[in-house]
């Protein structure tokens, strides 16, 4: 099902089964595949792979060049800067442990974030952050950092 409200860009591949609500925007040359569901008032850059399955809580941002594979979850409010790439099934949320909205996480440009990956509300990661497979990401991270572990701790710099 795809709004009458939604603003689709050009050459703009959509799989099967997908639910893009109103509000969304998709840029050109993005490819979504099956099972997606976009709500409300996400905004999807140019030239970006959604994979099976994912979806988006509403009120998100994805950069241009964003990949974003199978089983992925962006909470309401989540930011994805240029040219992230997220492993499959990575979570993010927007709820503090008392239910309330707080704001979903802010991944900078250029990031790596591993599969599995859970990333806490408000959390935000600066560009060119890697998180390693199965994280849990509860704090900021700054720009050009490696966090790995459960919760994620500091790894090395990523910087040249």
């Amino acid at each position: 099902m795809i709004s009458k409200n939604a603003t689709i860009g050009r050459n703009v591949e959509i799989g099967q089964f997908v639910v893009i609500e109103d509000g969304v925007v998709i840029g050109d040359g993005t490819v979504i595949r099956n099972f997606v569901e976009l709500r409300e008032n996400t905004i999807v850059g140019k030239n970006c792979y959604i994979d099976s399955r994912v979806s988006t809580s509403g009120n998100c941002e994805i950069g241009d060049g964003v990949t974003l594979r199978y089983d992925t979850i962006l909470a309401r409010g989540c930011k994805v800067g240029d040219g992230t790439y997220v492993c499959p099934r990575v979570m993010t949320n927007n709820l503090d442990t008392g239910g309330s909205q707080i704001g979903g996480a802010h991944i900078g440009k250029d990031c790596f974030i591993g599969t599995n990956t859970v990333i806490q509300h408000g959390v935000k990661l600066g560009d060119n952050v890697i998180t390693g497979a199965m994280s849990f990401v509860n704090k900021d991270i700054p720009e050009g950092e490696v966090w790995v572990g459960s919760p994620a701790k500091f790894f090395k710099s990523n910087e040249g």
